[in-house]
């Protein structure tokens, strides 16, 4: 198999097995003088063996990413993080995810995504176990970073192993979607499932085991595949801007005592140089993380923007709107979970079923219309705190689960639409990456918002209104931009 690289040359694919490897090295010939292109010999993948751990490995990922939604209260309480830091205990994994997604991609390709997918998968468990054993907010906080790395490596090289297991584009659509169903699969189950245990921290230790068993058996079981692209990651951008999301979680985080302050001042210029810096060193090197030509092209821009928006509207509310009903509502961890399971649930379902909109209707109204229906649902939750109900938060779970189903299933696809056919890899990390951006900012923005006032039952109301002028606002943004001629 063949693709092209960033600089449009023709680059062969190649496989190995783990057996094929060790026979090499018991030759004497290391790996790295073995030309690229030949033997004829070389093994195939197994093909469901390989969708089996890959899609199990990326749902474990997906939990440890959610885990924190319903436990959040008794997290920070037994690290005695305070409530002006407690985005932190979120944002830990986004920010390794979106710092590091991009290059993760292009180690894969570049020295084998079995290799890589090992590494990340072994390290998720320990990072997982280690956040279990954790006794204060920046420890916990430093393994979340650690396990957003790690889960970049595994995600980044999933799909790159998938599409070497199944060659043919009717098997590619099956393993895909299959992937695609487990990624909300784990979204769904990793509260319900941190929820269900007497104690976060047990949690924590049985999705570390189960990483780490996912690692152990794909080391012995996967076949190996690369596709170099002929250059370096691109480590120096992936530093600069890491250190920009920082910067901008920082300021966000201490905005909600006092928007005017000078180290919000500080920390919001010193997001604003870095991201220069990092656009400087994009510009130069030989192989960016990002194209930033790309920014020219309407349709990723869209696809930037619904990324972006996501995170910022929608995971930013919902990755605290539990503790809040915790707090608010008096609901149990569990209680909290089998409620969202509502709305993670059907986005579930929708995003399996909105394929059949494919062709009929644009990705771009496809897109805007989630982001229309999470505002929708969203300002129906409003007062529900204040009453003490829960039952008046379930219309607006049903209809922003709709939304965000639709979201799912329309963002991968805009993103490959948005950019040339041998760069789709690109297109769908960078709409990631933008994702996770969000995220990082959403979770902070929610929690300064809510927590702001010192009526809980008013902050939630002002940050239900923000997410859903966000959401319209995205929605507009991603409807409106149109290709040139």
């Amino acid at each position: 198999m063949t693709r092209f690289n960033e600089r449009t040359q023709l680059v062969p694919e190649t496989s190995e097995s783990p057996g094929l490897r060790e026979a090499s090295e018991a030759s004497g010939v290391p790996e790295s003088a073995r030309p690229l292109d030949a033997p004829a010999a070389q093994p195939a993948a197994h093909p469901r063996a390989t969708l089996a751990l890959v899609s199990a490995a990326t749902a474990v990922t997906l939990m440890t990413y959610t885990a924190p939604m319903v436990t959040l209260p008794a997290m920070a309480a037994d690290l005695h993080t305070p409530l002006s830091a407690q985005a932190w205990l979120l944002n830990g994994t986004p920010l390794g995810l979106a710092a590091l997604l991009l290059v993760a991609g292009s180690l894969a390709d570049d020295y084998g995504r079995r290799r890589i997918f090992v590494a990340g998968t072994l390290a998720l468990g320990l990072t997982t176990a280690l956040g279990g054993l954790a006794d204060s907010t920046w420890l916990f906080t430093l393994t979340r970073v650690a396990q957003g790395a790690a889960s970049a490596a595994l995600l980044a090289s999933s799909l790159g192993l998938l599409v070497h297991a199944f060659p043919t584009p009717h098997g590619r659509l099956r393993a895909t979607g299959v992937w695609g169903a487990c990624v909300s699969g784990g979204i769904a189950l990793g509260p319900v499932l941190t929820g269900a245990m007497p104690n976060w921290r047990f949690g924590y230790g049985v999705l570390g085991a189960a990483a780490l068993l996912a690692g152990a058996l794909s080391a012995r079981t996967l076949t190996e595949s690369r596709a170099p692209r002929g250059g370096r990651p691109d480590l120096l951008g992936a530093v600069t801007f890491g250190l920009a999301l920082v910067a901008l979680v920082a300021a966000l985080t201490l905005g909600r005592d006092g928007w005017l302050r000078a180290p919000v001042a500080l920390l919001l210029a010193a997001t604003v140089l870095l991201l220069a810096l990092f656009a400087v060193v994009e510009r130069r090197t030989a192989t960016p993380m990002i194209d930033l030509g790309l920014l020219r092209r309407p349709r990723f821009l869209a696809s930037s923007a619904g990324g972006l928006f996501t995170g910022l509207a929608v995971i930013g509310l919902f990755s605290f709107l539990p503790t809040v009903l915790q707090h608010g509502l008096g609901l149990s961890p569990m209680d909290t979970a089998w409620l969202f399971l509502l709305w993670s649930g059907l986005s579930f379902a929708v995003a399996l079923q909105a394929r059949r909109l494919s062709g009929r209707v644009p990705t771009r109204w496809q897109l805007g219309f989630g982001f229309l229906l999470h505002a929708a649902g969203v300002l129906t939750m409003l007062g529900a705190v204040s009453a003490g109900s829960w039952p008046r938060l379930l219309p607006g779970l049903i209809v922003g689960g709709v939304g965000s189903g639709l979201l799912n299933a329309a963002l991968p696809l805009l993103a490959v639409e948005s950019v040339p056919p041998q760069r789709a890899a690109l297109g769908s990390g960078a709409q990631q990456t933008f994702r996770y951006i969000g995220s990082c900012a959403g979770v902070a923005l929610t929690i300064a918002i809510a927590t702001s006032p010192t009526d809980l039952a008013h902050g939630t109301d002002l940050a239900l209104w923000v997410s859903a002028g966000l959401a319209m606002v995205a929605a507009g943004a991603v409807t409106g931009l149109r290709d040139r001629g």
